[in-house]
Parts: structure tokens; sequence; C-alpha cells
């Protein structure tokens, strides 16, 4: 639902839950004296140095200061954004959610609609589970039994059958009162123009629900059991289902293991259950379509490594070459990409059964990785002997490089392009940033010189959204703390200077972000947004350089704030009053300064009436 979650939720939702229950669900905790101890889940240790507070509902490790209280362990642990970390939490307690702005009609009416498509497609795949044990369904039973799939498995991924009848869902649902326009609307029904006429989408086909992270089926696949074109069959997009954002069997592979270390992506329903009837349940696939950025988004917020599984033919090189593509702008330090080929003929689901479990394993233990693939498409059809070979392999790297963040990997991947090419890595690293100045420049013009320190205390700024326009004093300070976030120490401790303009919300989560000390890279801040509203924003932010020399940035950011703090001086007592009204509304907790500020403003509003 959309609308933000109310603090006032959160913090009752805090007081209700055992962050001992929670933790101790996930880490093997014992008792010592008030409080509990364990070994750290977010490092490597043999000793323990991670506690539990009961009376403080408060976690800490002494050993790499991770702390926090459940909601927080949750996001860290689980890797689970804030909305679904207050989901689960909230559904430990069997109580929903709320959102501001929930009284509007037309949010209720949204949510009632989605929660009635996900009530639809649970009763679709019920129905198809029950008719996969029927007479009706032995083909299918024979087919799934001739694939090695035992009932474990079977009941795992819920597995069932669609009739071969035109009808057989569609009245099953209607005689529980459901429409059809709403089964057409979910993807079950398809609906003839020419003839007004609708039948059942899925027909003869072993069924495979598609499931969210929560469990509830979004969306069906369905492949035929002879050879009937096509072989695979996916649910349209509805308003549940996204098939560039879901991926099958991330859900079992969740269930499967609390400490995914990585995933493997493969092509098809058939070798993610083949390879978890053999053991391996870290595999998912996606959904007719190649890997996406939020694929890969997703994944990342899960496991640091992710494992390409391609067929070792053309076709399978070529689907890597995309998929090296989608990574690239994803790899922050810390993550880590692999691809691994299948001997030509073979797919993940024959090469298990013939090689066995161990064999499998081995082959993604010594998956190529991102850069030694990187490197050997660079250098396919070149004969690097000659100049003019190691120039258009240093030219294709490059290019590749102009889309890697930042940080570590890419550092060490243009060290690694210097051995290769012959280049000396200072070369290589200037032509680099010359590649990344005309890249900038086909996206949006540059913003003109930014204000002195001195201009910005009377410099008068249009609120802006657009990239080509100045930015507003807000918005030039997201602008500043992204590019350099340790800036954030020379702010001061509130936040009575910050007006409530458009960028305010934005400018507001950035500083708390950064204040809580954990982000020092704007990739790992743009990847902790990813995906979002305001992860758009900020990448809109990222993209417009400085412009200032480092050492006059502090400066540039301290006459800033003076600015606002002088704007803010010369509002009324009642736009005073309204602005922190609002601030408290939003969620914001007022500190102590500013609640005697407000009743101060109270008290002299009330004498003028």
């Amino acid at each position: 639902m959309a609308g933000q979650i109310p603090q006032r939720f959160i913090d009752d939702l805090l007081g209700r839950v055992d962050v001992v229950e929670v933790v101790g669900e996930r880490v093997q905790l014992k008792k010592a004296g008030r409080n509990y101890s364990g070994l750290c889940p977010f490092h490597q240790e043999k000793t323990p140095s991670f506690t539990v507070s009961a009376d403080k509902q408060f976690y800490h490790c002494f050993g790499c200061g991770a702390n926090g209280n459940a909601l927080r362990f949750l996001m860290e642990y689980d890797k689970l954004p804030f909305p679904e970390a207050v989901e689960q939490l909230a559904g430990r307690l069997g109580i929903d959610v709320p959102r501001e702005g929930a009284d509007d009609p037309r949010a209720q009416q949204r949510e009632k609609k989605r929660k009635e498509g996900v009530n639809l497609l649970e009763l679709a795949a019920s129905f198809y589970r029950e008719r996969l044990k029927m007479q009706e369904g032995q083909p299918a039973q024979r087919y799934l039994s001739a694939r090695g799939l035992s009932d474990e498995v079977i009941k795992t991924y819920g597995i069932g059958y669609a009739p071969a009848g035109w009808e057989a869902l569609k009245q099953h649902l209607g005689a529980r009162g459901i429409g059809e326009p709403v089964q057409v609307e979910y993807g079950l029904l398809i609906h003839r123009e020419d003839t007004g006429r609708t039948y059942d989408r899925f027909r003869d086909r072993v069924m495979f629900p598609i499931r969210d992270l929560r469990g509830r089926t979004i969306a069906f696949g369905g492949r035929v059991m002879g050879d009937d074109q096509p072989k695979y069959l996916n649910s349209p997009e509805t308003p549940v289902f996204h098939k560039g954002r879901e991926l099958y069997g991330l859900y079992e592979a969740r269930q499967a293991s609390s400490k995914l270390e990585q995933l493997v992506i493969v092509e098809g329903y058939m070798d993610v259950v083949a390879l978890a009837q053999y053991g391996i349940h870290n595999a998912v696939a996606t959904l007719g379509t190649a890997t996406t950025e939020d694929h890969l988004t997703r994944l990342f917020r899960l496991v640091s490594r992710v494992v390409f599984c391609f067929d070792g033919d053309r076709a399978g090189r070529q689907a890597a070459s995309r998929a090296l593509e989608t990574a690239l702008p994803q790899m922050i330090d810390g993550r880590e990409a692999r691809f691994l080929f299948l001997p030509e003929g073979d797919d993940p689901d024959s090469l298990v059964r013939r090689e066995g479990t161990q064999a499998f394993q081995d082959r993604v233990t010594c998956a190529m990785p991102l850069s030694e693939f990187l490197f050997e498409q660079a250098a396919q059809g070149r004969d690097l002997n000659t100049v003019e070979g190691r120039e258009r392999f240093a030219s294709q790297v490059l290019e590749a490089l102009n889309k890697v963040p930042d940080g570590m990997l890419k550092s060490l991947l243009l060290e690694s392009l210097a051995q290769r090419s012959g280049l000396a890595q200072q070369q290589l690293k200037v032509l680099l940033e010359k590649r990344a100045q005309a890249a900038q420049r086909q996206v949006e013009p540059f913003e003109s010189e930014s204000p002195s320190p001195v201009a910005v205390q009377t410099a008068s700024y249009p609120s802006s959204r657009t990239r080509s326009q100045a930015l507003s004093p807000v918005g030039r300070i997201v602008q500043l703390l992204l590019h350099e976030p340790g800036l954030v120490a020379a702010l001061p401790d509130h936040l009575e200077w910050l007006p409530e303009d458009d960028d305010a919300p934005l400018c507001r989560e950035l500083i708390a972000l950064l204040k809580a000390g954990r982000y020092r890279s704007p990739q790992v801040l743009l990847a902790h947004f990813q995906g979002s509203q305001q992860g758009q924003a900020l990448a809109v932010f990222a993209k417009r350089e400085l412009l200032i020399p480092k050492a006059d940035r502090e400066a540039e950011l301290n006459g800033l704030v003076e600015h606002l703090q002088y704007v803010q001086r010369q509002r009324s007592p009642q736009e005073e009053y309204a602005a922190l009204l609002a601030q408290e509304r939003a969620g914001q907790k007022l500190d102590k300064e500013q609640r005697q500020r407000l009743a101060s403003l109270v008290m002299k509003l009330a004498q003028r009436q």
C-alpha cells in the first residue's frame, strides 16, 4: 500500500516484540546474567562478543560494532528493505501495517483489489494442486516421476496440474462467486475480443506457482508435457506480478536456508526444482526475460554473490554478455558475480542428474569471475600481440569499466587491464576519466559553476526537480552529501534549519542514514535506495558534477546551512509553528529544543488571538 508507515506504529511495534526472540530464531544465544550472548552473525568470530539485552530491547557486538533493535536486526540479517521488515514484525503479532493516507478511498480500493487478487491466485494454486492428485492428473504425475521429482519437492514448490478442459478453472472459481473480469485481469482467463468468449489460459500443463518473498502466489508458469509450443507459458503482467522483478524459487531458497551466501540464476522452473531434488536449494530462475537490474538489486540485498548459469553454446554466451552489461553498474565493493557455462547440449536439470550433486556444486565453485569473463569478452577475435589489437581490447574494457561504481573492484580491474594491455595504469585512469566526462555530457549539460560560499548566503534559489535547472539550497546539500558523505559531520545536531521544500524529505532521510554511521560511499548510498523513488531522485543528483574543489565543499555546506538558518529566522511565528507541526505529523520526532519552541509558539499565538 502507498504511503509512509507512521512512526507511532513503529514505536508501538518495537514495544510489543521481543528482540531476544527475533534474534534467537536466527542466532544461538545463551543466558549471560541479565543479557544473552552468542557468536556475532555479522562477522566471523570464535569467541562470543554479541550481546542481546531484554531490558533495553537492543543488540550490540563489541567486535564489529553492529547494533540496533529488532527492526534493524531483520533489515541487516535477512537483508530486508525497511517496509518488508516492518511487515514481518507486524506479522508476528498478527496485525496489519497502517499507512499514512490509508483513509484515502482510492488507496483503500487499491489495497482491497490487491488482496482480492492474491486471494484469487491462492485459490487457483490450491485448485491446481488438487487436480494433480486426481485421476485426470495422472499424466502429470507420471511426467514428474519420470523427471525424478519426489513428493516432498512437489509439495515444497506447490506444483500442480491444469486440466485439459477449456473452462475447468473458470467454472471452479465462478462457483465461488469470482467473476470473469477479475480472472482475466489476473491472467487466469483469456478474453477473445472477436467472440467475447473467455477460457482458461493454462490447459493440460504442469503448473508452477510463482511466489513473492512472503510466500504468496502472485502468478503461474505452466509447462507442457509433450512437444507442444510454447513449452513454457507464464502469467501476463498483472497488478501484483511484474516479470522484470520476480524470480522463481526465491521464496523457497530463503525458506531452505536463513544464511544464504550465494544464489545461482538458471533459465527454467524445471532447472530450479531438479537442483532442489539433488539438495541444491539456492537456485532461482528468471521468468521468460533476461536478468534485469531489478532482479540483481533484489538478489544482492539477500546475498553477496550471484552465479549466472548458461548453456555453453553461442546463445548462452550472448545471454551471458547481456547479463554482464546488466551486472556491471551493480558491482559495488563487497558484491561478486560469476559465470558458469555448462557443456553444450546440457542444462542444469540434465547435468545434475548425470554428474550428481557434488560435481555440479564443484562447477559452481569454479565458475568464472566477472573480471575474467569481462577480459575474455574483450579479447575475443583480437590479436593482443599487435598494437591495434591491444588498443581495441583496452577500449572495450574501459567502456565496461565506465559502468562500474568507483571502489576497490574498479581499481583492481584497471590494474589488471594495465598488465594485460601493456599500458601504464595512470594513463588508463586518465582515459577512463575522459570517457566518463564524455558520457556525462551526452546525458545532460553540465550545471553552471556553483556560487561561492559567501554568495550562497544571499543568493535566491528556485526549487527544482529537473536536471538542467539550478538546485535549491536543500537540493545542493543533498548533492554535496551524496558525493561526499563525510560532510554530514559538519551539520548541526538538529534540523531546525531545514525548510519544508520538495527536497527536504529526501535530505532528512539521507542525513539520518549518514549519521547512523554505516555509509561512506556514494555507490553504497545509491544501492541502499535502489528501486525506490528516493533512489531515482538521488540518481539525478549523482549525475550532476559538483564542479567545486574538494577543499571548498565544507565551506559551501556551512554557507548553505547559515543561509537557511537566516531564512528560518525570518519566518513568522505562524509559519514556524506550521513547519514544526508538519514535521511532527510526518513522523519525525521533535527533539527537546524543538518541543520547547513549539510550546512557546503555541503560547505566543494564543496571546495574539
